[in-house]
């Protein structure tokens, strides 16, 4: 109460920061794991999966719109997508002159990748930026040809030219796909995280 008995209410901008807070805070803690693990499919590099789900997460958020926390999820992929594209030339003129800067690390992490794991990995790292991006989109996020153009901004005959190129680059790599007995192929389960604790 102020000093003639009038209630002091907080003004907009405090109402509309404290609802910012809260969405930002449940999004990263209900669906940050996850944010990560789709961030790692496109770039096949923890460290830099982390730093492009906190570029989106700032510039989805820095907008100042807040919008139904069911929304918000769709917002920020679509900004990992979209960063992790724009900046691919970027990160691949850091990548040529890192190793002036950058020292080795000591000992390795505490990871112990599976050599499936790797394989695929691997076999990401070859793929373009656009063959990468259609590939994670179609089968890591289950997107269908039509919702993956949609996502890339492309017609439904590049995504899927990009998913023929993509596939047999992979192929090359992991060896061909071999049809199951009802005529679709086989599920490999890709795990980013630490198990087995």
């Amino acid at each position: 109460m102020g000093e003639r008995g009038l209630q002091v209410r907080p003004g907009p901008r405090k109402v509309a920061m404290a609802q910012w807070e809260q969405a930002l805070d449940e999004l990263v803690r209900t669906r940050g794991t996850a944010l990560v693990g789709y961030a790692y499919l496109l770039c096949g590099d923890r460290r830099e999966a982390e730093d492009l789900v906190q570029d989106a997460l700032v510039r989805t958020f820095a907008r100042g719109r807040l919008t139904e926390a069911a929304a918000l999820e769709g917002y920020v992929r679509r900004t990992v997508l979209n960063t992790y594209l724009d900046g691919f030339r970027r990160r691949r003129r850091w990548a040529a002159v890192r190793h002036l800067v950058a020292e080795a690390p000591s000992r390795p992490g505490p990871e112990a990748p599976s050599s499936a794991r790797v394989d695929v990995q691997e076999a990401l790292a070859t793929l373009s930026p656009r063959q990468r991006a259609s590939v994670v989109l179609r089968f890591f996020e289950d997107m269908t040809v039509a919702q993956v153009a949609d996502a890339l901004a492309l017609s439904e005959g590049a995504v899927k030219r990009y998913l023929s190129d993509g596939i047999r680059r992979m192929e090359d790599h992991l060896g061909p796909v071999h049809a199951t007995q009802d005529g679709g192929t086989q599920d490999v389960e890709i795990v980013t995280g630490r198990s087995g604790r």
